[in-house]
């Protein structure tokens, strides 16, 4: 069952700063050291989301290291711990093994599976590459945020709303700038981009499966060959995560070029947030697709 609809959501939310008022439940008690509450996100795109949504009320903790691949996740055992010990943790069903058994072995009190805020498919994680979706997981994760420390509500459901606006605006920026690129293929190194071709009328063909780890089979390569000779394709798109030496090859034996498409998995730079590089990406993208 899902927990968290757009509607549902934002009724929850106005519900639950309606009741602030009446409800001794969630106070500081319940909330991290000194005066903040104590987060802990499975890996950045849900970092970002609990932080803009928190602000200075909340510590937020990520699990994945910077520029790690999230589907190779281990945990420590004080990670483990921690996620039992956490006000909030928020994390990606599906995505990592590792956190999925450790939430359901520590059983948290307060917790948001992204996957149901977002209404991810269950075959395909990869739902944050598609703004409207995370904006979603913002809703949910207000909503708990409230149930925990109900003293700031109205900023927890400001941050909710000023999150929703920002990706709407990166939204409408992706749709315009991929308005000519209707139809256009998108050779990736592995298909992360399922949400974001669908949303602005692309069509992804990853070299290799939703799983970064897999090799493409030789049965692969030669289809993807043969699409990008038929489509005119004039760019196949890597990761930093991923080793592109497969992509690279490939373009050159294809006499393409190549170009950096982020799935936003991780940050290898602290002074570019979610918003700079899915801007980053519609660069990429409208120089690297065949448009028009």
């Amino acid at each position: 069952m899902r927990r968290t609809h757009a509607a549902l959501a934002a009724t929850t939310i106005a519900a639950l700063t309606l009741l602030t008022a009446c409800s001794s439940d969630g106070s500081a008690d319940d909330a991290g050291t000194e005066g903040t509450v104590e987060v802990l996100a499975s890996f950045y795109p849900l970092q970002f989301v609990v932080e803009q949504v928190g602000g200075e009320h909340v510590s937020v903790s990520n699990l994945t290291p910077a520029a790690a691949e999230p589907h190779d996740l281990e945990l420590s055992p004080a990670q483990v711990r921690g996620i039992g010990q956490a006000d909030l943790v928020v994390y990606l069903s599906g995505l990592q093994s590792a956190t999925d058994q450790a939430v359901a072995a520590q059983s948290p009190e307060h917790v948001v599976d992204s996957a149901e805020a977002a209404e991810a498919d269950a075959a395909d994680p990869h739902f944050w590459l598609e703004p409207t979706r995370l904006s979603l997981v913002g809703d949910a994760v207000a909503a708990e945020l409230i149930a925990i420390d109900p003293d700031n509500a109205a900023d927890y459901t400001a941050g909710a709303e000023a999150l929703t606006a920002s990706l709407d605006e990166l939204d409408q920026e992706l749709a315009d700038g991929l308005a000519q690129c209707q139809g256009a293929t998108l050779v990736t190194s592995h298909e992360a981009f399922g949400y974001l071709a669908d949303r602005y009328g692309l069509v992804q063909e990853g070299i290799t499966g939703i799983n970064p780890d897999t090799e493409p089979s030789p049965k692969r390569l030669r289809e993807v060959r043969t699409i990008v000779e038929r489509d005119d394709v004039s760019t196949l798109f890597f990761e930093r995560a991923v080793g592109p030496k497969v992509t690279q090859t490939l373009a050159d034996d294809l006499g393409v070029g190549t170009a950096l498409l982020d799935p936003i998995e991780s940050r290898a730079d602290e002074s570019s947030d979610y918003l700079d590089i899915m801007r980053a990406n519609l660069e990429s993208l409208t120089t690297g697709l065949t448009c028009g």
